[in-house]
């Protein structure tokens, strides 16, 4: 295999200091959901509690000779729908507890918007941004080799997440595929186009955030041309939902990374930051802009705060600071319980990470569908099934907090936990 460059690092502030696990902002949302459905504890229980869980070691032989040794997990938090679904995080805090709250999300994200999956998600607690391309490409393999027994095509498919890319996905399709003996595309999505990549999957996330924020906004007679908007995390969702945003009309007068913020009012050269940043790596040293840094970002007059980095920035503290009118939560967990409450009280409008962000699994069903059938669709037609399947998942979203007069996360959490759990009782217990 020829070198390739190592996945990006992640682009994403750290979660807020003291602010509450991520696995506990996942508990209490099921909770909330499980209140307003009258669920008993039992059921609660099996809903709240993961149907498999895989610790490995992952030793890895650096390029200087000396082998050190890393941590991995693959958790699969329920499967009553359909097989897995989840991504696979490089980071340096990953832990399980973080990884069981990411593969709890993506059951109910999956079921929002009604696609045959359940919730996985894995992780390996490393820093990407300080191994080569081919000691990443060892630790995938190996981790892969390890996990071989519970994943696969029609039992948990893997997708990138913050530290990995689609050739990170390669890697982990090869391993798997040479392991069996045969090619099997469909282990995987995200992937190069090459080997079974769909088009239109690197942009899906930011498409999808787009796209309901488009919705939330025609509710309040609005349209994105006339809104600015604030984007924490410029990574791979962040930055094209900026360049979307900004090429419907929307003032992008802020955005961020891991180093820091650009702030200007008049609005940011999206087109141009993005150049600036695929030659150097960071937004750092732009010079359209004033450095302003990831806190007081979440706190500036605008109308749209799209929260793309990682889990926890909105706590109690910092929502109480958010201006904006409407929270498009782009990265998976942003907002803690009690920054959920305050910023409900003050009547932000927030649409949810399991519906907001649920664009880049819509076509990740697509490339999975695409590689068991080996028949590939356009980038129209994934682009035009992508749109009606996130506004369709909106709109009942929208109908049931209307309906029920409350927020739209518990309304996507009611429909995601009662799809899940309407699975279960069907399916019975066993024996």
């Amino acid at each position: 295999m020829t070198a390739q460059a190592a996945p990006s690092a992640p682009s994403a502030p750290s979660a807020q200091h003291g602010a509450p696990s991520p696995l506990l902002t996942a508990r209490a949302q099921l909770a909330e959901a499980v209140e307003i459905l009258g669920y008993d504890d039992g059921l609660h229980q099996m809903l709240a509690t993961p149907r498999r869980e895989m610790h490995v070691a992952v030793p890895l032989r650096r390029d200087d000779g000396r082998t050190v040794l890393f941590h991995g997990y693959r958790v699969q938090h329920n499967i009553s729908r359909g097989p897995g679904k989840g991504g696979l995080r490089y980071a340096p805090n990953v832990d399980i507890d973080e990884v069981r709250a990411l593969a709890m999300w993506m059951t109910w994200k999956c079921a929002v918007v009604d696609v045959p999956y359940g919730g996985a998600k894995g992780g390996v607690t490393i820093d990407p941004r300080v191994h080569s391309a081919g000691e990443l490409e060892r630790v995938t393999r190996r981790y892969t080799s390890e996990i071989a027994p519970i994943i696969g095509p029609e039992r948990d498919i893997m997708a990138p997440d913050i530290g990995t890319n689609e050739q990170t996905m390669a890697w982990v399709m090869d391993t798997f595929s040479v392991n069996r003996g045969y090619t099997i595309p469909a282990v995987t999505t995200g992937k190069p186009l090459t080997i079974g990549g769909s088009l239109g999957r690197p942009t899906a996330t930011s498409r999808g955030v787009v796209h309901t924020a488009r919705a939330a906004l025609a509710d309040a007679g609005v349209g994105l041309e006339e809104v600015s908007a604030a984007v924490q995390g410029f990574g791979k969702v962040g930055a094209h939902a900026a360049r979307f945003l900004h090429e419907a009309g929307t003032r992008v007068v802020a955005v961020s990374d891991e180093y820091g913020g650009l702030v200007h009012p008049d609005g940011l050269d999206v087109p141009a930051l993005m150049r600036h940043v695929a030659a150097t790596g960071s937004i750092r040293d732009f010079e359209g802009g004033t450095p302003i840094d990831n806190e007081a970002l979440l706190g500036l007059d605008v109308d749209m705060l799209v929260p793309a980095a990682v889990e926890g920035v909105l706590d109690a503290r910092t929502a109480g600071a958010v201006k904006a009118r409407w929270v498009v939560e782009g990265a998976n967990g942003p907002t803690t319980s009690d920054g959920d409450r305050v910023l409900a009280d003050r009547g932000v409008v927030v649409v949810p990470d399991i519906l907001a962000n649920a664009g880049g699994v819509v076509v990740s069903y697509f490339e999975w569908v695409q590689a068991n059938q080996a028949y590939w669709w356009t980038e129209q037609e994934i682009e035009e099934r992508l749109e009606h399947r996130m506004l369709s998942s909106y709109a009942s979203v929208a109908g049931m907090a209307r309906s029920e007069g409350i927020t739209l996360r518990d309304a996507a959490l009611v429909i995601g936990v009662r799809r899940v759990a309407e699975a279960h009782q069907v399916r019975g217990l066993y024996p």
